[in-house]
């Protein structure tokens, strides 16, 4: 059985996956992150969140270059909250790439006006290399596509746990 860790932060959107499964309606969509130090994956999953899809890679250069890309997705493809992977230690405490996360996040949640979300993301690098090995894909479009896979990978965990 595995077992999922979800950090509180008390901000007026940054809230639980179970405060997030009451909030939004069946037909939401929800954008994933994976913030890693030089880029960030993104990917959505359709509105009866049964899928999530890799969507893009943003290169990590520019905060406000980032927040405006974000807020053009959120508005183009009626998002309703976001899923953010946390880099939780495998022992289940938090190290230096959690708190920059939650750091992250804290300076999202000040200019979107959506939820926003916290959700564990151990091994979920490996998980979506993995599952791109097992579809047989060079090693140059894994490496290229590793971070909004991963975005994917921790998508489709929250959202599976929202729908059960």
């Amino acid at each position: 059985m595995i077992f999922r860790s979800i950090i509180i932060i008390e901000k007026y959107n940054m809230i639980t996956i179970d405060e997030l499964k009451l909030k939004i309606d069946k037909k939401s969509r929800l954008l994933g992150l994976d913030l890693g130090s030089k880029r960030i994956g993104l990917s959505i999953c359709d509105d009866k969140r049964t899928v999530a899809t890799p969507f893009k890679t943003i290169e990590k250069d520019d905060f406000n270059k980032f927040i405006n890309e974000l807020k053009k997705i959120i508005q183009e493809n009626n998002i309703d909250g976001i899923i953010v992977g946390n880099p939780i230690n495998m022992d289940g405490s938090i190290g230096p790439s959690s708190q920059s996360v939650n750091d992250v996040c804290r300076n999202i949640e000040q200019k979107v006006n959506i939820p926003i979300c916290l959700w564990d993301e151990r091994l979920s690098t490996v998980g979506a290399f993995n599952i791109t090995s097992q579809l047989d894909v060079n090693v140059s479009k894994k490496v290229k596509n590793i971070d909004k896979n991963a975005a994917a990978f921790i998508l489709q965990g929250a959202i599976d746990y929202i729908r059960n």
